[in-house]
C-alpha cells in the first residue's frame, strides 16, 4: 500500500471516529452544565496547541507495555491502526469546537417544542438539532478529516514511518527530503496541498451558506 493510500484509508478510519465520538461531545458541552464542564473541554481542546510530538508521546505511554489496551491484549504501536488513533486524537478537537458551536446556535425552543410534542431526545437531536446544525457539523468534520490527513508528529511516536506500513503522506515527504528526493517530495508536496486548499474551500463555503441560513428555522427575511 503506497502513502497515499495509507493517508486515505487512516483519514477515513480517523474521521469515522472523530465523528462518532466529537458529534456526542459536542452536543453535551452544547447542551449540558455539569462541574468541570471548562475542565473537561479544555482537555479535548489540548491538542490544539500542544506540540504534536507531546500529544504523540502521551499515546505511546497510554499504548505501551504498561498501558490499558496492551493489558488486555490490543496492540497498536507500529501499526496504521495506531496512526489512525493518533490522528483521532488531533482531529477531534476542530470537529467538537465546530460542531458545539452550530448545535449552540440551534434554538433551544425548537428543541422543547418536539419535547412537548412528545418526541425523545434522539428523535430531537436527528430531527431538530442536526439538520439545523449540520453545515457546523459538516465543516467540522472536514477539518478534523483534514487535520488527520496531515498529522504527523504524533503518527511519528506511535507507528513509526514504515513503507507500506505506517508511512502516510505527511511521513513519506519527510524521508524523500531526508533521502534527497526531492522529485517525490514535490510531488507529494504539490497533491498535499492541493487537497489542504480544496478541504478549506469546503469549509468556507459550507460557513458562508450558513451566514446566509437563518439558524433557528425561520425563512430568511423573516415570516
Amino acid at each position: 500500500m503506497n502513502a497515499l493510500q495509507l493517508s486515505g484509508l487512516i483519514t477515513a478510519v480517523a474521521t469515522a471516529g472523530i465523528v462518532v465520538i466529537g458529534l456526542p461531545l459536542a452536543w453535551l458541552l452544547a447542551r449540558r452544565s455539569f462541574p468541570g464542564d471548562v475542565v473537561f473541554e479544555t482537555l479535548i481542546l489540548l491538542p490544539l496547541v500542544l506540540p504534536p510530538s507531546v500529544v504523540g508521546y502521551y499515546l505511546l505511554i497510554a499504548l505501551g507495555d504498561a498501558g490499558p489496551l496492551t493489558s488486555a491484549g490490543v496492540h497498536l504501536l507500529f501499526t496504521w491502526q495506531g496512526a489512525a488513533l493518533a490522528s483521532t486524537v488531533v482531529g477531534l478537537p476542530l470537529m467538537v469546537k465546530s460542531a458545539k458551536a452550530a448545535i449552540a446556535s440551534v434554538d433551544p425552543a425548537l428543541e422543547n417544542a418536539a419535547r412537548v410534542c412528545g418526541s425523545g431526545e434522539w428523535e430531537v437531536f436527528s430531527r431538530i438539532t442536526l439538520p439545523l446544525a449540520q453545515r457546523g457539523i459538516a465543516a467540522g468534520t472536514v477539518l478534523g478529516a483534514a487535520r488527520a490527513f496531515g498529522e504527523f508528529g504524533a503518527t511519528l511516536m506511535v507507528a513509526g514511518s514504515i513503507p507500506g506500513r505506517t508511512q502516510t503522506m505527511p511521513l513519506a515527504i519527510y524521508d524523500a527530503v531526508q533521502a534527497g528526493r526531492y522529485g517525490d517530495a514535490h510531488s507529494l508536496v504539490l497533491l498535499t496541498s492541493v487537497l489542504a486548499f480544496f478541504s478549506l474551500l469546503a469549509v468556507a463555503r459550507l460557513e458562508q451558506a450558513g451566514a446566509t441560513t437563518p439558524a433557528h428555522g425561520a425563512p430568511a427575511g423573516g415570516v
